[in-house]
Parts: structure tokens; sequence; C-alpha cells
């Protein structure tokens, strides 16, 4: 496949698979057990054979190699088109108010009734807990504001930026393991994350995937040994994700051992692509996998609902059929469930949304633009951190909530300076053209 094409049939499905990936595992992270009537949760504490596994369905680098593809994409178009920073972030940013909008929205109003019903304490604990999806959200909103940078960055020299990047990520691990302190690898988010971007970036100009066929292979090869070291010999965390008996493993916060295996997958997907599997796909197949990535923030920020919901309603079969509660409380018809219960939920979230989702008019204000953006990052950070509630003792999740719908109603004017009419009756599940993904 030609590297400068628009579409990207192997980027497109690896998105959309790894937004399933990341339900299904999310399942299997607790048990439901019934004890005497009693429901309880029980973190997972996975066997030792499964460590390998966790690395193989291990997803999240894929969100940022596809990310560097499309910001890759967005900023050539940005200089050939001659648009400047307002249309950038606007752009870029504007798609994101619908999802995130609605979804912290609904979020606050829930946790704020049961915080003054007299539940503040759980209502806050909870709400914080559901946030940190917003981890995702957040670094990424970063990363796209400095993609126009790391995309000259890579143009100009190349490995060096990623050299770089692993160097810093590498002495933070250091730091952090000789301290006892996973809390240092924090700072990796602005480092690991930015240097798989950059992968992205360079699977987009033809790394890998075009030029020697040895390329995709060694790049596999390179990235497993760097994983494999890095857990045998530089003993870093055995899996990829945290689970009960190893709560900070290899993504949160993130390590080296993560960019390693992002360079590990962008030679897979190079493989994949150069035997042209996904070359030609069927118009239905087409217009299923843009729909999933239409849709794939949505399905991100929901489906740890989606998955209390559907453990719910298994509950209360489970209670209708005692008999059959081991089969319903099993974490495979969990997974199916919750994957149903976000296919009848998200079309329906879907379509709100996009009316939410301000219209990109055909000048920016760059100025407000900058601000919407700053505000609506600053937002996502406070709630990420100190969840939805509202309430005159939680300052830190009250001000994250309004900035964010601050910063909404900013980028709303700011994107559509003319201030155009408001778009009805389009088709949210249309399939964009690329650089038109939601993130």
């Amino acid at each position: 496949m030609n590297p400068g094409k628009q579409r990207n049939h192997v980027i497109d499905v690896a998105r959309a698979l790894s937004v399933i990936v990341v339900v299904v595992f999310h399942t299997l992270l607790y048990r439901i057990r019934v004890v005497d009537g009693e429901v309880n949760l029980i973190p997972w504490a996975a066997p030792s054979w499964l460590y390998p596994l966790t690395w193989v369905l291990m997803i999240m680098p894929l969100f940022f190699v596809a990310g560097g593809f499309a910001n890759a994409l967005t900023v050539d178009r940005m200089h050939r088109q001659g648009t400047g920073l307002g249309h950038y972030l606007a752009g870029r940013g504007h798609r994101l108010v619908g999802p995130l909008s609605v979804f912290v929205t609904f979020c606050a109003l829930v946790s704020t009734a049961a915080a003054w019903l007299g539940w503040l304490g759980p209502a806050t604990e909870l709400s914080r807990q559901l946030m940190q999806l917003l981890w995702f959200i957040t670094v990424y909103l970063v990363i796209v504001a400095a993609a126009p940078v790391l995309v000259r960055l890579h143009d100009a020299f190349g490995v060096w930026p990623m050299i770089a990047l692993a160097m810093v990520a590498a002495a933070v691990d250091a730091w952090s393991f000789q301290a006892g302190r996973p809390e240092i690898r924090n700072l990796n988010m602005i480092v690991v994350w930015p240097l798989v971007h950059q992968f992205g970036i360079a699977y987009q100009r033809g790394w890998w995937r075009a030029g020697a066929r040895w390329a995709a292979p060694a790049a596999i090869a390179l990235g497993t040994a760097g994983v494999l070291l890095l857990v045998f010999v530089a003993g870093y965390p055995p899996t990829s994700v945290g689970f009960a008996d190893i709560p900070f493993a290899n993504l949160q916060p993130p390590t080296l051992a993560m960019a390693s295996l992002a360079l590990a997958q962008c030679g897979l997907l190079a493989l994949v692509e150069r035997s042209g599997w996904l070359a030609r796909l069927s118009p239905k197949a087409e217009r299923l996998i843009g729909i999933l990535n239409a849709v794939m923030v949505s399905v991100y920020l929901w489906h740890i609902p989606c998955i209390a919901v559907a453990g719910v309603g298994l509950l209360l079969l489970s209670a209708l059929a005692p008999a059959l509660a081991p089969i319903l409380l099993s974490p495979p018809l969990l997974a199916i469930s919750a994957l149903a219960v976000v296919a009848a939920v998200v079309p329906l979230l879907g379509r709100l949304e996009l009316r939410m989702i301000p219209p990109l008019g055909p000048s920016q204000d760059t100025a407000g633009a900058i601000m919407a953006y700053g505000t609506l990052v600053l937002g996502t950070l406070l709630v990420w951190q100190y969840g939805t509630v509202l309430h005159p003792t939680r300052v830190g999740s009250s001000l994250g909530v309004i900035l964010i719908w601050l910063g909404s109603w900013l980028m709303g004017h700011a994107a559509d300076r003319t201030q155009a009419a408001h778009r009805t009756g389009r088709n949210p599940f249309r399939v964009r053209d690329e650089g038109d993904e939601r993130t």
C-alpha cells in the first residue's frame, strides 16, 4: 500500500479491534460472587501462565500509533492548505467535545445527586475511580497539541527524537524502581506515549511498511527482545497490566516496556499491510470498520458503565435461576453481555454526542481555539484526578467539570467564527475521510 494514501485499512482495523479488546479485558479484572445473598467483586489475581498473554493482548500502544499516523496526515494537510494553529486545534479538539461533554455531564449528574443525598464520600471515590479512564483522553489531548512539533522533529531528525525519549523513559523507570515509588513513572505519561506516537508518525512516513522487507521483522524482533530483556533481566513487572497481586505493572503508569511492545506491534502491522490481506475490503466490512472507528471514543468512555449494566443484569438473572449462577456470572458470558450492551447503547449515545459537536466553520478564532483547547485539557486533567462531584467541599472535581463545560462552549465559538447554522440530520455513522476521526 502506498504510504501516502489517505485511508489505511490496517490502521483502521487495528484501532477498531483494539477498543473491543479493551472492553473484554476489563471484564476479566473482577470476579462476581454471591455469598449468603451478598454480592462481592473480587479482584482477579492472574495465574503466572497468563502473564505472556497480557502482552499479546495489550493494545493500548496501538491507540497512540494510530494517533501518530492520523496526526501526521492532519499536519501535512494543514501545511498543504496553509491553515494555521487555530484551525488545527479546533479541528482536532471539537470532535472530542461531544463524547467528553456528554459523558462527564452524565457522570456529574449522577455522582452529584448521590453526594447531595448523603453519600458524599462514596460518590466522590466512585466517580474518581471511574474517571481514571480519562488519563488516555488527557494525555492524548496534550500529544495532539504537540503533534505539529513532533511531526517536524521526526521529519528533521528521524530516529533521534525516539532515542532521546527512550533514554528519558529508561531514566524515569530506573528512578522509580530504585526509589520504590511507582508514582514517579507518571512522568512517563509525557515521555513513553509521545515516543509511541512518534512510531505512528514513522509508520505513516513509510517505515517498516515500505522499503526493505527485513524492516518489519526486525522491528518485531527488536521490540520483543526489548520486552523480554526489561522483564527478565532488568526486573520490570512480568505483566503488561496490573492485577490484584501486581497493582503496578507496565501500563499505568507506563514504562519503557510499553514502547518496546509498540515497536513490535508496528512491525506486525507492517507485515499485515505488506501481505495485502486488508488491501481490499467489501463495502459492508469497510462501513463496519468506519462505524467502529467513528464511535471509538464513545465505546472507550462508556464501556465501564456498560460492563456494570451487564453485570447487574446477569445478577438479576442468577437470582431468578440460582442453579445457573456459575454460568451466568462467568467472565466469558459477562464479556459477551457487555459487548451486547455497548452495541445497543453507544449508537444511541453517538447520535446525541454528534449533536453536541460544534461545527467547524470556514474560519476559526486562533486565540479562542487555544483558550478553549487549554481549558478542555485542564478540565479533563482535574476530572481524571478528582472525579465529577459538584460540591463546595470538592473543589477539584467541581472546577474540572465546570472547565470541561466552559471549554466545550468556548470551542463551539472558536471552531466557527462565522457562527454557521448548526448541523441537523447528519448521519453519525458515515464512513469518514482520513483525518476526520474523533481522536
